[in-house]
C-alpha cells in the first residue's frame, strides 16, 4: 500500500450532480437554475450528516465557475474563486467583518466568487446580525452557499433570505448499491449480506458507510466474510438475534442467559444489544403482514426466515417485548450494575406471560361466567313452590306424615345429635277452607308433625315481612331472612315443648337490628330523607361560632388543604353586616383570606343558603387573647384527644398531608 493511500470516502466523492447518490430534488432544481440562469444569491443546504450537503456546494460552485474536472473537489478551496470557511472556527463579529471586506472584490477568473460556509449554525447571534445586510444585497458577482445540520438554531432572518434545501436520509438499498459499485473498482470480494450490514451501521450517512468498508477492508483484507465483519464491527450478528429468539420461544431461559454471557464475553455493548434486539422484534412484527416486508432493511431471505419465526408470536407479544427491551434501553444508562439490569429485563422476556394462555383463560372464565347465569329450565319454573331442593346430612328418603296441619310438604326423621336434621324450603300457607297453596306473605315456622296430626307451634309474625326466594352459592334456591325475613325450616319430628325451643333458639341466632351489614342498612334506609344539620342566618358573633365548625368541615370537602389549614389557624372575633372579621397572627394567612374570600363566601352560600363576607384582621401573636396552633401542632393535639387517632399513627407512622 503506497503511503500517500487516500479514503475512500475521499478517493470516491462526487464530482458532478449525476454522482450524488439520493438528492435528485436538489441536483435536478440546482441544474435547472444554472440552465435558465436563475441563480440566487444565497442556498442553505440543511440535512443529517454524510449525505452530500458539501460535496452538492463544492459541485455547485465547480459548475458555474467551469471548472476542470482534473481538480478535486478539495483542491477548489484554492483557487481564487471559491472559497471555503469553517464557522465553527470562524465564528465571531471580526471574521465575518473581514468576509464583508473581501466580497466586495470581484472573482479574477471565472463569473462567479462563490463562499461556502459549513456549520453555519455555529455563529454567534451577533456575527449573523453583522453578515445580516451583505446576505440581503451582496454584489452581483457572489454566491453565498451554507451548510448545516441544525437549520434551527438558525435565525429567521437568515433563513427568510436563502434558497432552502432539505437533504434527505440515504437509503439502504442505495447505500448497498454504492458500496457494491465501489467494492467492485476495489476489487474487495463481500457478499450481500455484509454490505447491509455496513449500511445499516452507517444509519443513513453514505460517508459513514463508506468510512466502515475502509475499517472491514483494513480488518478482512479484500476478502470479507459475514463472521469476520461483525467481529471488526462489534455489533451483534442477527444469527444470534434468531438463536435468542429460538430460546424465547422453547422459553429455555438458560439458553438465552448463556448466549448473552457470551455476547459480553467477547466485547459487545450492551447499549448495542438492546438496539439490535429492538430492531429484532420491531422486524418480527412487521413480518407479520407481508404486505410490510417494504418497511424492513434486510435481505430477501432475512424478511422470509423473520416471517417464519414470527408466527411462533402474537402482535400483542411482540409490542410487548419491545416495549420492555425500549424501556430498558433508557434505564440501564443510569443502572449501577448494568449487566444485572440487562440480565433480568432478559428473563422478564423468557417469563413474560403469553397473550394466547390469557386469552384461552379469558375464554374459559366467559363461558363459566354464562353457566351461573344461564336462565333455569322452563321446566323447573312450573314445579310446585314446596318441591325446592332440600339440604339434609342423610340421603333417606323421609317417612311420609298424614293428617298434618303443617304447611311444609315433608319431614326428615330424627337423627343421631350433633348431625343436621334441617331442611330448607319455601313456605306456603292456606286459607282457611282453601285446598290451594301459594306463597306466603310472611314467615311461618312449623317443627314436625306425629301420625295423631299434633298441630305445628311456632311464631308467626306477618307485619311488613316477605319472603324472598335466592339461590345460594351452589345455585340451589333458598329462602333467607335478614332483618324482617324468616326463613322457614323443617323441624323433625319431636314434641311440643322440644320444637318451641329450637325455634326460639333459631329466633335468637337471627341478626339483630345493630348486627347488620352495610348493605341491609343501606337497603332499609333507601327512600327515606336525609336530614341535614342547618342553621339559620348568623346574626350575632355566638350563632357564627355554633356553626363554625359545621363551615369549616364543608370547607375542608370542598377546598385545597392550604385554604382549610389557613381558615383553621384563625378565628371569627366579630360580625359586622354580613362581614365575618377573622383574625390571625401572620401576613400569610391574611394575604390568602383576602385571594380566596370570594371562595369562602360561595362554600357558605352553597351549604347553608346565605352569603357571607370574609376579612382579615392581623393581630401579634402576643396581643391575641387565644392559642392558635399551626397544622402540626393541632395534628398533635388531636392526636392527645383521640387514643385511636394516635394508635393508627404509631402502628402504620401516618403523617400530615400538607
Amino acid at each position: 500500500m503506497s503511503s500517500n493511500y487516500k479514503a475512500l470516502t475521499r478517493a470516491y466523492r462526487p464530482q458532478n450532480f449525476d454522482d450524488i447518490v439520493s438528492q435528485e430534488h436538489v441536483s435536478n432544481t440546482l441544474k435547472n437554475a444554472i440552465e435558465k440562469n436563475r441563480l440566487s444569491h444565497a442556498y442553505l443546504f440543511c440535512g443529517p450528516r454524510g449525505v452530500g450537503k458539501t460535496t452538492m456546494a463544492r459541485v455547485l460552485a465547480r459548475t458555474i465557475n467551469d471548472v476542470d474536472m482534473d481538480v478535486d473537489g478539495e483542491q477548489l478551496n484554492n483557487t481564487l474563486n471559491i472559497v471555503e470557511i469553517d464557522a465553527a472556527s470562524n465564528n465571531s463579529v471580526d471574521d465575518v467583518r473581514s468576509l464583508r471586506e473581501r466580497v466586495r472584490i470581484p472573482p479574477q477568473t471565472g463569473r462567479y466568487k462563490v463562499y461556502i460556509i459549513d456549520e453555519i449554525h455555529m455563529l454567534s447571534k451577533a456575527a449573523f446580525n453583522a453578515l445580516l445586510k451583505t446576505l440581503e444585497e451582496p454584489p452581483d458577482h457572489v454566491i453565498f452557499i451554507f451548510a448545516t445540520t441544525e437549520p434551527h438554531r438558525i435565525l429567521p432572518t437568515i433563513l427568510s433570505r436563502c434558497q432552502r434545501f432539505d437533504f434527505r436520509r440515504i437509503t439502504v438499498d442505495e447505500i448497498v448499491a454504492r458500496l457494491d459499485m465501489i467494492a467492485r473498482k476495489e476489487s474487495i470480494n463481500i457478499d450481500r449480506e455484509s454490505l447491509h450490514v455496513i449500511a445499516k451501521k452507517a444509519d443513513g450517512a453514505l460517508r459513514d458507510a463508506l468510512g466502515i468498508l475502509d475499517q472491514a477492508v483494513a480488518f478482512c483484507g479484500t476478502s470479507i466474510h459475514y463472521d469476520d465483519l461483525h467481529r471488526a464491527l462489534n455489533i451483534v450478528s442477527s444469527e444470534r438475534m434468531f438463536e435468542l429468539t429460538d430460546a424465547l420461544v422453547r422459553k429455555d431461559a438458560r439458553a438465552g442467559m448463556a448466549l448473552l454471557h457470551n455476547l459480553l464475553h467477547i466485547g459487545n455493548d450492551i447499549q448495542e444489544f438492546l438496539a439490535s434486539l429492538t430492531e429484532h422484534f420491531r422486524n418480527l412484527y412487521l413480518a407479520k403482514d407481508a404486505q410490510n416486508f417494504y418497511l424492513m432493511e434486510a435481505t430477501k431471505e432475512t424478511k422470509e426466515r423473520f416471517q417464519e419465526i414470527s408466527a411462533a408470536f402474537s402482535e400483542d407479544d411482540l409490542m410487548r417485548m419491545m416495549h420492555i427491551v425500549h424501556e430498558a434501553e433508557f434505564s440501564i444508562r443510569n443502572a449501577q450494575q448494568p449487566r444485572i439490569h440487562l440480565e433480568i429485563t432478559l428473563l422478564k422476556l423468557f417469563h413474560m406471560t403469553r397473550s394466547g394462555g390469557l386469552e384461552e383463560l379469558l375464554l374459559k372464565l366467559e363461558a363459566l361466567d354464562q353457566k351461573m347465569n344461564r336462565q333455569p329450565d322452563p321446566s323447573d319454573q312450573q314445579k310446585p313452590a314446596g318441591s325446592s331442593l332440600r339440604h339434609t346430612s342423610s340421603p333417606q328418603k323421609p317417612p311420609a306424615h298424614t293428617g298434618s296441619t303443617s304447611t311444609t310438604t315433608s319431614s326428615v326423621p330424627p337423627t343421631s345429635p350433633g348431625s343436621s336434621a334441617y331442611s330448607v324450603s319455601p313456605v306456603s300457607s292456606t286459607s282457611p277452607g282453601s285446598s290451594s297453596s301459594a306463597v306466603s306473605s310472611g314467615p311461618s315456622v312449623s317443627s314436625g308433625t306425629d301420625s295423631s296430626g299434633g298441630k305445628s307451634s311456632g311464631p308467626s309474625d306477618n307485619r311488613n315481612t316477605q319472603v324472598h326466594e335466592e339461590p345460594d352459592i351452589f345455585g340451589t334456591p333458598t329462602l333467607r331472612r335478614n332483618r324482617n325475613h324468616l326463613t322457614a325450616i323443617t323441624l323433625p319430628a319431636k314434641s311440643t315443648d322440644d320444637a318451641d325451643r329450637e325455634v326460639r333458639g333459631n329466633l335468637a341466632l337471627s341478626p339483630k337490628p345493630h348486627q347488620l351489614g352495610e348493605n341491609e342498612l343501606s337497603k332499609k334506609s333507601e327512600g327515606k330523607p336525609v336530614r341535614k344539620k342547618t342553621f339559620n342566618k348568623p346574626d350575632t358573633l355566638d350563632d357564627l361560632n355554633m356553626m363554625w365548625p359545621e363551615y369549616l368541615e364543608k370547607l375542608q370537602a370542598t377546598t385545597s388543604s392550604m385554604l382549610y389549614f389557613s381558615i383553621q389557624k384563625t378565628r371569627p372575633v366579630d360580625l359586622k353586616k354580613d362581614i365575618v372579621i377573622l383574625e390571625c397572627n401572620d401576613s400569610f394567612t391574611s394575604h390568602i383570606i383576602r385571594e380566596q374570600q370570594r371562595k369562602l363566601c360561595d362554600t357558605v352560600k352553597e351549604h347553608f343558603g346565605y352569603a357571607l363576607r370574609f376579612t382579615s384582621k392581623l393581630v401579634e401573636k402576643k396581643n391575641r387573647t387565644d392559642t392558635v396552633h399551626d397544622p402540626y401542632e393541632y395534628f398533635s393535639s388531636l392526636q392527645k384527644k383521640d387514643p385511636k387517632l394516635q394508635k393508627i399513627v404509631s402502628l402504620f407512622g401516618a403523617e400530615l398531608d400538607y
